[in-house]
């Protein structure tokens, strides 16, 4: 082979290998816009994460962060007390929120799964945060009462529930938060 040839291979590969990089790297945020429900990674914001903790001040138990993002609920939440868990189809977001709870020294108390919210049941915990889109939040509804112990509060941020009437609310425009009390929405469910 001649030296020109050998670059051109060089370069090639070069190529090559930064577009499977791209790729690996790009995938996990992009695939949750080609589902059929749109899941964007939209970071919690410092008045949401104290919405969430204060609705939440007077709870002790498991917590769970359904669509946990970069982990900061559920970093927050350990600090306060929580034996807290995400659940994020990311894998970079899961992996950097492993790293981000073991520099804030939380790793004892929390975990991150790869998982997707569909595929895992929500009974151990009693205390659920989510993050949604109003697409979704139906079926949700019906996942978590059917799945949550009557003792749990679930916190949703950005877009309430479609059905459920919240016990409470705090914050105001992007930052609102509502609860829900499973009593309340495990009878409604059983009512209809």
């Amino acid at each position: 082979m001649s030296q020109e040839e050998l670059f051109l291979d060089s370069v090639a590969a070069g190529q090559g290998g930064s577009l499977v990089a791209l790729y690996a790297v790009a995938t996990p945020f992009v695939a949750p816009a080609l589902r059929k429900v749109c899941l964007p990674f939209v970071p919690a914001t410092t008045a949401q994460v104290e919405n969430v903790l204060r609705v939440l001040r007077a709870r002790t138990g498991r917590l769970v962060d359904i669509g946990s993002g970069d982990g900061r609920i559920v970093i927050a939440a350990a600090k306060h007390g929580f034996k807290a868990s995400g659940f994020e189809l990311n894998p970079w977001l899961v992996w950097y929120s492993r790293y981000k709870a073991f520099r804030e020294g939380v790793h004892r108390s929390t975990s991150f799964h790869i998982s997707d919210l569909w595929k895992v049941s929500f009974a151990q915990y009693s205390n659920v945060v989510i993050f949604g889109v109003p697409q979704m939040m139906d079926q949700l509804e019906v996942k978590l009462a059917s799945e949550l112990p009557s003792t749990a509060k679930v916190v949703a941020c950005r877009f309430p529930f479609p059905t459920w009437i919240p016990e409470c609310t705090a914050g105001e425009g992007i930052d609102t938060v509502w609860v829900y009390d499973a009593k309340t929405f495990k009878t409604h469910l059983q009512m209809t």
